[in-house]
């Protein structure tokens, strides 16, 4: 039901695709076989670990006392107090349980405010037909932001038209964007494989200030990796709505949609609305997610360890001989051998890794977890590795012949 978590794309036919427990790192498949998770970590939901005692004992209690009623949460209202005094842009919240769904109720309430219906876009934002709207018009124009190839079937086809495509980091493809008067919406994520350059950010918000456009920063992934709150804090650049997911509830479903009030209570102008919104577990889960984050500093702490790794990863290949590339925030970092055998190494770094015992490909969602002690024995087990990686580079063997199954196919590619 994820396509990041199914087999052919992480390793064809040999992986554990179910689990049976967590614990820190650690994964136990059905079988009873633990482990390491230096890899996806839930992609990216748990920054304080698998199994975080405090988080679960905050859900248990929300299983005691009852979970959903004919009325509403309180929890709701003290998850929408808290995130808005962390943000001072934010007057208003909603929340949800998906980061699909809270991108889709963003549109909603952006184009309501708006008073137009098209939406400029960079980065991936989930699989609403609002989205996948983008490969009606030309075929491909989502090559670069999704998966090349991608098919909007049962995308009504009157939606064509009604999204705009810009890359990351091009003032002159945004304004082109933007450029349409029916454009009412920007949707975009501040930063995903590299920081913006000077000026941009600042550029964006300029002129979805002069023409009366909807700004939205979609920070599902990258809120609270290198900040207590979005990314756009960094930056200094505010948007005029901002969707949190994925770190809030440490694995717990929950999202937010926060924003200001005169965009924020175009709500009422329009219907959304459903059922299990309104459940208890998820906001109480990022309640105590919230405190933990705050009493840890995680944020610092997993953007240290990242770039602690990272650094490593850069050593560990001039060591063997091999050549990486970079990308991604420092809590969310990744690497590409570059070779025309990219894709076919990744798949063997997965498989040899996951032969000594780790969830591992050449990305990682860094998180309290992942101490000195695990991160120490992942790289004594990688050298061996990316040694088989660099005997490769060197004597011309093709990689593919190592593998055990066929070459993983290619994930998400973003053109940011």
């Amino acid at each position: 039901m994820l396509l990041s978590k199914r087999a052919e794309m992480l390793l064809p036919e040999h992986w554990p695709a179910y689990f049976s427990r967590t614990s820190g790192a650690t994964v136990w498949d059905m079988d009873g076989n633990p482990f390491t998770d230096m890899f996806l970590m839930g992609v990216g939901t748990n920054t304080l670990g698998y199994s975080h005692r405090e988080v679960d004992a905050a859900v248990l209690k929300v299983v005691q006392d009852g979970n959903l009623s004919t009325f509403n949460a309180p929890e709701e209202v003290w998850l929408a107090e808290r995130l808005i005094a962390m943000h001072p842009f934010a007057d208003m919240a909603r929340f949800c349980r998906t980061g699909g769904e809270a991108n889709a109720v963003a549109v909603r309430i952006a184009r309501a405010a708006s008073g137009r219906d098209k939406v400029a876009f960079c980065g991936y934002h989930g699989w609403h037909d609002w989205y996948l709207a983008a490969n009606l018009a030309q075929g491909e124009m989502l090559a670069g932001h999704l998966l090349p190839g991608l098919e909007p079937n049962g995308v009504p086809k009157e939606l064509a038209g009604s999204v705009r495509p810009f890359p990351y980091n091009d003032i002159a493809a945004f304004d082109e964007a933007v450029s349409d008067p029916e454009v009412g919406v920007i949707f975009m994520e501040v930063s995903r494989n590299a920081g913006p350059n000077p000026g941009y950010l600042e550029h964006i918000r300029d002129m979805a200030t002069r023409k009366g456009i909807v700004l939205i920063f979609d920070e599902c992934t990258s809120g609270f990796r290198e900040t207590f709150g979005g990314l756009y804090l960094k930056y200094g650049v505010e948007p005029d709505m901002a969707v949190f997911g994925k770190t809030i509830g440490n694995g717990y479903a929950i999202t937010a949609i926060l924003g200001r009030r005169a965009v924020m209570e175009a709500a009422q102008t329009t219907f959304i609305s459903s059922t299990f919104w309104t459940e208890r577990i998820g906001p109480a889960a990022a309640l105590a997610t919230l405190d933990v984050m705050q009493r840890e500093r995680s944020w610092e702490r997993i953007t240290a360890t990242g770039n602690a790794i990272r650094d490593r990863w850069t050593q560990l290949a001039a060591e063997v001989g091999i050549t990486l590339d970079h990308w991604g925030l420092p809590a969310l970092c990744g690497f590409t051998i570059r070779s025309p055998h990219a894709q076919a190494y990744k798949t063997l770094i997965t498989q040899e890794m996951l032969g000594k015992g780790w969830l591992a490909g050449n990305s990682i969602y860094c998180s309290l977890a992942h101490d000195e002690t695990t991160v120490n024995r992942y790289f004594t087990d990688l050298a061996e590795v990316w040694a088989k990686v660099a005997k490769c580079e060197s004597d011309g063997t093709d990689p593919a012949t190592l593998l055990d199954g066929p070459v993983a196919h290619s994930g998400f590619r973003r053109l940011n």
